[in-house]
């Protein structure tokens, strides 16, 4: 038998991982600031082979407003370079055979409102995510409830328990976006 403490235990695990996932999504979004987590997930055809950018190379952080790539294999600069070109991150990687910098410019006013909105979409997509776990775990205390393996009192309490953790996660979430928010608009 399924306990409801299992459940909000399993439930809590899902959502974290909700909110890491989340975490790793803001790392990405462009601020004024140099970080590597702004291009260590790009794409790189390796040999035919998609990789991400962090496992063929070093990414450091030399000034506060440029990166520095230094591919292991020096054969991936061509491709590395022309990875981090075609993204959406509008930066222009500069190449002198050993290495890619990468300077990143200060961020217009629009751009900058444009980067909240995407945020904010994020944001909304990591509710979904906790929502929709929120959802599978009624689910399971209503089974629980019909299969008379837990009493209608313990089932409301539980579904009041399943409620706060929801909120607790959300909140994360939109802490998150507040920080990332106030991030992205500092000049």
């Amino acid at each position: 038998m399924t306990s409801p403490t299992d459940v909000l235990s399993d439930t809590r695990t899902r959502m974290t991982n909700s909110v890491d996932a989340l975490k790793r999504d803001l790392a990405v979004i462009r601020t004024g600031r140099a970080s590597p987590g702004l291009v260590e997930s790009l794409m790189i055809d390796y040999y035919g082979v998609p990789t991400p950018l962090n496992q063929l190379a070093s990414i450091s952080v030399p000034e506060a407003r440029s990166l520095m790539v230094q591919p292991w294999d020096k054969q991936s600069l061509k491709e590395v370079e022309k990875s981090i070109m075609k993204s959406d991150l509008g930066l222009m990687p500069n190449n002198d055979g050993n290495a890619i910098r990468i300077n990143i410019p200060p961020l217009t006013e629009e751009r900058r409102r444009e980067l909240v909105r995407v945020v904010s979409r994020k944001v909304e997509d990591g509710h979904v995510a906790v929502r929709n776990v929120r959802r599978d775990s009624l689910e399971t205390f209503r089974g629980l409830e019909r299969s008379g393996d837990l009493s209608q009192d313990e089932s409301r309490r539980a579904r009041n328990d399943l409620q706060q953790v929801t909120d607790s996660f959300i909140e994360q979430m939109d802490q998150l976006k507040r920080e990332k928010e106030a991030e992205v608009m500092e000049v």
